[in-house]
């Protein structure tokens, strides 16, 4: 049993805060009764909205995912109290529902951001079981030698637990030359700054970071900073499938797949 505030806000129905105002209303009902703060239901549920059944569980019917090529300087929250731009303020109105950020880039951050009018999607991307794919291009200042490499692939301890890259490239030659270096890192968390901490803890300070890709969906080269796109079906199915394959796999904890 689930708190309806939570239960509704996961499915992309509307803000906690929001669905609270319908249930102080008394246009919630469950199961035919007018449901009261603190109740909770099954995604099962009859749950109604003035009436309107609200679709719960599984897969919402209909549902949109959106790419976004986040600029740096944007914010991946709705609002802010430093009145800084967020990246709600460029997105294109969904068909149904409201757009759910899958995850957030920092505001130094740029590249690809999903968002989803499912929530209960948004909500398993996001879970820690899912162990997703990140990638991200890195930009760091210096020359990070061998032995760095390899203790970022083997694991690193931070202050909220060890992490690591499951996979690091090797630097470009002609980089290497100058005062930074380029890599391409993946990893399968979604931990705050978690890129720029594990750099950070070896010494080497990122100067620019870029994801390219999230799960099986890449940054379109096409795509302009501050623009989006809505995805194709495939692309969403693909995304599904992504994420089922990696929890039947195990996760972030899962051993990596022999190539």
């Amino acid at each position: 049993m689930i708190r309806l505030q939570k239960l509704l806000s996961r499915a992309g129905l509307g803000s906690r805060r929001t669905v609270e105002q319908w249930i102080r209303s008394g246009r919630v009902t469950v199961d035919g009764r007018i449901a009261r703060l603190g109740a909770r239901a099954e995604a099962g549920a009859d749950v109604r909205l003035d009436g309107r059944r609200l679709g719960l569980g599984g897969e919402t019917p209909g549902a949109e995912l959106l790419l976004y090529y986040k600029p740096i300087g944007e914010v991946t929250t709705r609002r802010d109290p430093q009145r800084r731009p967020t990246v709600f303020t460029r997105l294109p109105p969904p068909r149904q529902g409201r757009w759910i950020s899958v995850g957030r880039l920092d505001v130094n951050t740029a590249g690809l951001l999903l968002l989803t009018t499912d929530g209960q999607l948004a909500h398993e991307l996001m879970h820690p079981s899912g162990g997703i794919e990140r990638e991200y291009l890195v930009r760091v200042r210096g020359r990070p030698g061998p032995g760095v490499l390899r203790q970022l692939r083997e694991g690193v301890a931070l202050e909220d637990g060890p992490a690591r890259f499951d996979q690091i490239s090797a630097p470009d030659p002609g980089e290497r030359a100058g005062s930074h270096s380029s890599f391409h890192v993946v990893l399968r968390e979604g931990r705050k700054r978690e890129v720029r901490r594990l750099w950070q803890a070896l010494g080497f300070e990122v100067s620019r970071l870029l994801r390219i890709r999230y799960g099986p969906i890449r940054l379109p080269r096409d795509l302009r900073p501050g623009s989006a796109r809505v995805a194709g079906a495939g692309e969403l199915e693909a995304l599904r499938a992504s994420l089922k394959r990696s929890v039947a796999a195990g996760g972030p904890g899962a051993a990596p797949a022999s190539k």
